[in-house]
């Protein structure tokens, strides 16, 4: 029988769980999951998992899975999953979308290599059946009406029931969005890394900004993904303020989020109220798992503040973050570069992405100290063609304070001049 929950016991629970170092040996590992929007090639509208006609994906993966020894097996969610033979696992998203996620490697070139050989052979098969797999924070064509809910398991259908109470973009964060979220393993500084993310989380979202458009219409944010969950809200979204006790802060944020999976009926009540209820340390466990904060505590740290980033460019978001946060002196520059996190600085880098000239200069200094930081990790963790790579990304992009939307949003300028 589970003990009864009280403040003390789940901010140990945390501490033993969510925040833990791990035992093992350096290097860290370092992960990441890497979504793709999938659009039919002639009209731009998203495809579905299953359909009586017309493209979908279920087909795709089955057979691209089956070549590659992929082993398929059922999940809670209504849809396949397949396990990769180097432990990697491609799944479903509400709306479709396409999900892998790397398995956790001590070298992020091998992670890199995992994830860019993968995705870009299955983007290949898909293209030759007229399917495009997008690398963007949002579908760019067509709204959530136009996306029906694709995995009908209990839990996204109480979270779909909770969107629609709240009356937020909700929907269209499940449906629709697409980021790359990196997972970092604690090192011996664990709460001083869990700071320098939460603060580094709004540059990570500006730097990596790729989804201006919605509805084909430039939207004004450079990241209309970051947007459509700081629209959210629901008590479980956002950064965290950090202060003496970060573990504490973090319990209560849970605490005040309303609990989705316990069923209330149409009542959504913060998960402090259900301990009287009965709650167990299970609930508490699963309540985690819905709640969408910036940075996760998961055992390891879970980023998940970029939009959906490019094949061609996956090293940078692993450099900038792995650099500045898996190398102690680095970590410290960081966190005086940085200083608190500060929470109104996710609408800015959401909105103006890289053309908020404090948060550029802020960013460029990031990413020379990433890079700095990166190349003083153990030999192998990052090859010297993904430094370069990355060393690419950040001169063509942020150290001249812009992003990938911005070409988005040149091209279209040039089409509407053109046109």
């Amino acid at each position: 029988m589970s003990p009864p929950l009280d403040p003390a016991l789940l901010a140990d629970d945390l501490r033993a769980h969510a925040f833990a170092p791990p035992h093992g040996t350096l290097p860290l590992r370092i992960g990441a999951e890497v979504e793709l929007i999938p659009v039919c090639a002639e009209t731009g509208a998203q495809v579905p998992i299953c359909a009586e006609s017309g493209p979908c994906t279920l087909p795709l993966l089955r057979e691209f899975g089956l070549r590659r020894g992929w082993r398929e097996e059922a999940s809670p969610y209504g849809a396949p999953r397949w396990v990769l033979p180097d432990g990697g696992v491609v799944s479903y998203e509400p709306g479709g979308q396409i999900e892998m996620a790397g398995a956790a490697f001590r070298s992020a070139s091998a992670l890199i290599r995992s994830l860019r050989g993968t995705v870009q052979a299955l983007r290949a098969e898909a293209a030759e059946r007229g399917i495009v797999l997008l690398s963007c924070g949002i579908a760019p064509e067509g709204g959530v009406e136009d996306v029906p809910l694709q995995l009908r398991a209990p839990r996204y259908e109480r979270m779909t029931a909770f969107l629609r109470a709240i009356g937020t973009g909700g929907e269209r964060m499940m449906r629709q969005t697409a980021a790359m979220q990196v997972s970092l393993d604690w090192g011996p500084a664990p709460l001083l890394q869990w700071r320098v993310l939460n603060a580094i989380a709004p540059y990570v979202t500006a730097v990596f900004a790729s989804s201006p458009v919605y509805r084909g219409q430039p939207t004004g944010y450079h990241s209309h993904r970051a947007r459509v969950w700081h629209e959210l809200d629901g008590g479980r979204t956002g950064i965290l303020p950090c202060g003496a006790d970060p573990i504490a802060e973090y319990r209560d944020f849970a605490l005040r989020a309303p609990a989705i999976l316990l069923d209330g009926g149409d009542e959504f009540l913060p998960f402090a109220e259900w301990i009287a209820r009965g709650a167990t340390l299970d609930d508490w466990r699963a309540h985690l798992t819905t709640l969408f904060p910036e940075v996760r505590p998961k055992g390891f740290a879970e980023v998940r503040a970029a939009d959906a980033v490019d094949p061609a460019w996956y090293a940078a978001p692993l450099v900038l973050l792995a650099g500045i946060a898996c190398d102690g002196p680095t970590l410290r520059a960081a966190a005086d570069l940085l200083g608190d996190p500060d929470p109104a600085l996710l609408h800015r880098a959401a909105r103006d992405g890289l053309g908020d000239p404090p948060l550029a200069a802020v960013a460029a200094d990031l990413a020379e100290l990433a890079l700095r930081g990166a190349a003083s990790l153990p030999r192998g963790f990052f090859s010297g063609e993904d430094l370069d790579e990355a060393r690419e990304f950040f001169a063509r992009y942020t150290l001249r304070a812009r992003n990938p939307a911005d070409d988005v949003l040149d091209a279209l300028a040039v089409g509407a001049a053109d046109g």
